[in-house]
């Protein structure tokens, strides 16, 4: 899998960490604040987009009063905790950066998610410093499945974008991958098991477990 490989680029919620449970309340609470029930099935609107691009989403659709800068600073307030403190990574995969690290093959992270959450989660978990770059959705950027974020998370790393290989758990982020004629590799979360079947027939590899990229 790693054959030819130069840079390994991560998406961070349901890929490195289990933390898909944290949006599912955050929602609810956000929305009760201006007295609306979360729709049924609402997440699949913006499934893979940026979080500037979900606050635009939820600012338009719920006709919320404040600036998309202050809605994003809101639900880094109501995450922070959780991702600080109750999120977890998933197994197996400091082992597999400590692996990356040793054979020499870069690190990037690109997230639909906000720098402030995910340097903060990287450090609480003390994973920060293995990370070469990146790239987070609070900045004014195309979401997934638009290839822009991964372009960039390669760009600064230095790599071209056919020796790099993306670890995604939604079908929407391995698109992103591909559109960018990256390799890919699905990771299982069980958030998304409704997407399972499509995802192992997008991507390239399938994996339940880090440890089955890097042990024989």
């Amino acid at each position: 899998m790693l054959r030819d490989i130069k840079a390994c680029l991560f998406d961070m919620d349901g890929t490195i960490v289990d933390s898909m449970w944290v949006w599912r309340q955050i929602d609810v609470d956000y929305l009760n604040r201006f007295g609306y029930e979360v729709p049924e099935g609402m997440g699949k609107d913006f499934e893979g987009a940026s979080m500037r691009e979900v606050a635009i989403y939820f600012k338009n659709r719920f006709n919320i009063s404040d600036d998309i800068d202050t809605i994003i600073k809101d639900w880094n307030e109501m995450a922070l905790y959780q991702y600080t403190n109750k999120v977890l990574l998933k197994p197996h995969f400091g082992d597999f950066l400590n692996y990356l690290k040793e054979n020499n093959i870069k690190i990037g992270l690109y997230t639909s998610n906000s720098l402030v959450l995910a340097e903060a989660t990287l450090k609480s978990h003390g994973i920060y410093d293995y990370f070469d770059a990146i790239t987070a959705g609070c900045s004014n950027i195309k979401g997934k499945p638009a290839p822009d974020g991964y372009l960039l998370t390669a760009e600064k790393l230095g790599v071209c974008p056919s020796e790099c290989l993306v670890f995604e758990d939604l079908v929407m982020g391995i698109q992103a991958g591909m559109n960018a004629s990256m390799r890919t590799c699905a990771v299982k979360d069980t958030y998304s098991d409704y997407q399972d079947e499509e995802k192992r027939q997008l991507a390239d590899y399938y994996i339940e477990d880090y440890d089955e990229v890097f042990k024989k």
